[in-house]
């Protein structure tokens, strides 16, 4: 009996798990929307919306940005996943300002709603998603039945790099 894994395990691109957690966070993204957007329409009307819309679309490009500069930082190794990290903090904070500071003086524009929104969306989303993601190597990203379901079926992989996929 070989201990060599079954070749269509070579064939297989690996799984961002940072990439994985983003996406994830962004379908729960829905449960702090709905009630930010409605909170927003009954204290201010459209401009609250609007300003809850900008903060939500922040947060999730925020949040989708960082996955993706830690997943490019973390294929240079130790030292560019930390430069990554750092560097890429500071040019999403540069984002949300050059984001902001053009609309702060437009009429549809509301201070409070938008910074409400914009704390409560990424502490909530984290804290939510700290909940589903597993802190392993056996099972990087998100614990295993714990994703939302896709149309094609789960895609984690076996248990095992010896087991066939199902």
């Amino acid at each position: 009996m070989s201990a060599v894994p079954a070749a269509s395990h070579f064939n297989e691109a690996p799984t961002a798990p940072e990439r994985e957690v983003a996406f994830d966070m962004v379908r729960r993204s829905v449960i702090f929307a709905v009630p930010l957007l409605a909170a927003g329409a009954l204290g201010w009307q459209w401009s609250g919306v609007w300003s809850v819309g900008l903060a939500l679309g922040l947060v999730l490009v925020n949040f989708v940005l960082g996955a993706a500069m830690i997943g490019w930082g973390a294929r240079l190794g130790a030292g560019g996943l930390m430069a990554a990290a750092l560097g890429g903090y500071v040019v999403r904070l540069g984002i949300v300002a050059a984001a902001v500071l053009p609309v702060l003086r437009f009429d549809w524009f509301e201070l409070l709603p938008f910074a409400v929104s914009l704390l409560v969306t990424h502490i909530g989303l984290l804290v939510v998603e700290s909940r589903h993601v597993a802190a392993s190597a056996a099972f990087p990203g998100l614990k295993p039945g714990r994703e939302f379901p896709s149309r094609r079926g789960s895609s984690r992989p076996s248990s095992s790099p010896l087991e066939p996929s199902a």
